[in-house]
């Protein structure tokens, strides 16, 4: 049966509840204004104490970096609670697993897929670069298998398909705990319902990848493209020149 969590707002957290946020490209060093290196997350991480709650929407990025978050959150003392609010997609799906319970918003999405590295070189260099791709997926799938209990023949299946989920999809999977609905103290849950929603999973059990959905690495690579020109063309300087047809018309004047 579908948990569902009540959506409240910040304020009405405990006072000992921090709230923390992940938006934007995981990343080892920052090159843009919504890089998420793992320092910049430590340094908010340590900045107090108590419980937790991390909202996630972020496109991904760098593994490393992102195990790097992963394993301060495994290692934080208080409870984490994960709430993805937008998309937890590549990288940023292995630190929500971290969560010690991992909420989805019903409008998020959560993606997995196999690592990805650019190599250069013979075909020793080509074969070194796979087998530490390998490694790395591994080491990605040990995440997902902690927080799912799923195989990890199941899980590479996953990766290798490029597997996108919706939150009802990521529950019953697995990789999220419940889903956050808004607050209605005056509505109480309708026992002919549950025995809808049991019906209803008891269906998609016979197929559990029919409300997953595949998508190419086209969408977030082109969404990468646009980023950068447009950080770039920021930072470049206008051309201050003179136009050509003015030029032609002072050089008009000077004529005899």
């Amino acid at each position: 049966m579908k948990k569902f969590w009540k959506w409240k707002n910040q304020t009405q957290n405990s006072p000992t509840e921090r709230v923390l946020t992940l938006n934007g490209t995981i990343a080892e060093e920052s090159w843009f204004d919504d890089d998420i290196t793992p320092q910049l997350f430590k340094d908010e991480l340590n900045s107090g104490t108590g419980d937790i709650t991390v909202w996630i929407n972020s496109p991904g990025g760098d593994c490393v970096a992102a195990a790097q978050i992963y394993n301060m959150l495994m290692d934080y003392k208080g409870n984490v609670t994960v709430k993805i609010d937008g998309i937890a997609a590549s990288a940023a799906s292995v630190i929500a697993m971290a969560g010690t319970e991992v909420l989805m918003s019903p409008v998020s999405t959560m993606m997995i897929h196999n690592p990805a590295t650019v190599a250069m070189g013979d075909h020793n260099e080509m074969q070194k670069a796979i087998e530490m791709l390998n490694e790395v997926k591994e080491s990605i799938i040990n995440a997902y298998e902690i927080k799912t209990g799923l195989s990890r023949a199941k899980l590479s299946h996953l990766m290798d398909s490029e597997t996108w989920m919706n939150a009802n999809k990521a529950v019953e999977l697995g990789f999220a705990d419940g889903i956050i609905a808004r607050e209605n103290p005056n509505t109480e849950p309708d026992e002919d319902e549950d025995e809808e929603d049991e019906d209803e999973e008891e269906k998609d059990k016979n197929n559990p990848c029919e409300n997953s959905v595949l998508f190419s690495r086209k969408a977030v690579n082109t969404a990468l493209k646009n980023k950068l020109v447009k950080h770039y063309s920021k930072n470049v300087s206008r051309n201050t020149g003179t136009d050509i047809t003015d030029l032609e018309k002072r050089l008009n004047l000077l004529k005899p």
